[in-house]
């Protein structure tokens, strides 16, 4: 398997090239039955009306494609496009833009932004793997997404110049070498933070904890093995191996990615650009990934996933949000 994204591969030209792909990553030990589950019944379905790709399951009598029980089920977008928009989605460090991929890929604008939030959701661990346990090492620290004051009109602004007000908290749980954890939070506190780290960390009392001096933490402390603090306050940031740099650098990896790509997410939305960001930072060249396998890992995620376009919130107008 190449190791880059390829663009000049049949898959995202080729019709037929991508739908023996995506069975090839749907069904890696042959064809199964979406519908029972059936193995050894399973014939493809012959004669010109039906096309390529069609199957009969002489178990349940059904008849399915490797789209059904996706959110490539009943798209009328061809399925070169999706796969397309999936490897450019996963190749670019920061994201890519609605606005982009309708350019990229040649289709309407509410097309791409649509297509972009079923991908993310393709991205979404439906199962995370626990992260922590013994001897590891779980930094954890909060932010806030949303504008800037100074770019905000007068009558927006915060007198108080109060960075959190009306911006988003974001927290997020980075095991040092390994994976990261965001979760989009209504305010910070022990109490919203405690089930978090309760059902994201495993062996919790074998990790070592990294926080800054923040409040919140203290009453969670006693989960853990140790909880050390660096004081961001005085200007500590360092202190031996107890820092919050790795998480802070996932931080700014997110901030570059939603202020110079997205410019703007609505707070609805925003979990699923943290399941972007996650995807990409676990599935990073740092750990082994490829480009070409996060794309084919992200393209194994469509699976069990169905995003409908009257899911997605609106505005009063119908316009998506």
């Amino acid at each position: 398997m190449s190791t880059t994204v390829d663009l000049t591969n049949p898959i995202f030209t080729d019709a037929d090239a991508a739908r023996k792909h995506f069975e090839a990553i749907r069904w890696p030990n042959g064809c199964q039955c979406p519908f029972c589950s059936s193995h050894d019944r399973v014939a493809p379905l012959g004669g010109k009306s039906m096309g390529p790709g069609w199957y009969h399951c002489k178990d349940c009598r059904k008849k399915f494609t490797a789209a059904v029980g996706t959110i490539y089920e009943r798209s009328h977008i061809p399925l070169t496009k999706w796969l397309l928009a999936t490897h450019l989605m996963c190749a670019s460090k920061k994201g890519m833009s609605a606005h982009q991929l309708h350019r990229m890929i040649g289709l309407p604008y509410k097309t791409a932004w649509f297509m972009a939030h079923r991908i993310r959701e393709a991205m979404r661990e439906l199962n995370p793997t626990p992260i922590g346990g013994g001897g590891k090492t779980i930094e954890a620290d909060e932010t806030y997404v949303g504008g800037k004051e100074r770019n905000k009109h007068r009558s927006k602004r915060n007198a108080d110049n109060i960075g959190s007000v009306g911006k988003e908290a974001v927290f997020a749980l980075v095991e040092r070498g390994g994976k990261v954890r965001s979760h989009h939070i209504p305010h910070v506190t022990a109490k919203t933070l405690r089930p978090i780290l309760e059902a994201q960390l495993t062996g919790h009392a074998g990790t070592r904890l990294m926080t800054d001096g923040e409040g919140q933490y203290r009453l969670v402390a006693g989960m853990f093995a140790s909880h050390e603090t660096v004081n961001h306050g005085i200007g500590e940031y360092v202190r031996g191996d107890a820092h919050t740099n790795t998480v802070e650098g996932y931080f700014s990896l997110l901030k570059r990615g939603i202020t110079g790509v997205y410019h703007h997410v609505s707070p609805q939305h925003l979990k699923r650009y943290l399941a972007e960001f996650d995807f990409r930072y676990n599935e990073r060249s740092a750990l082994d990934v490829s480009d070409a396998e996060r794309a084919t890992k992200a393209v194994a995620g469509v699976v069990g996933k169905r995003v409908t376009y009257q899911q997605s919130p609106r505005r009063p107008d119908g316009v998506p949000v």
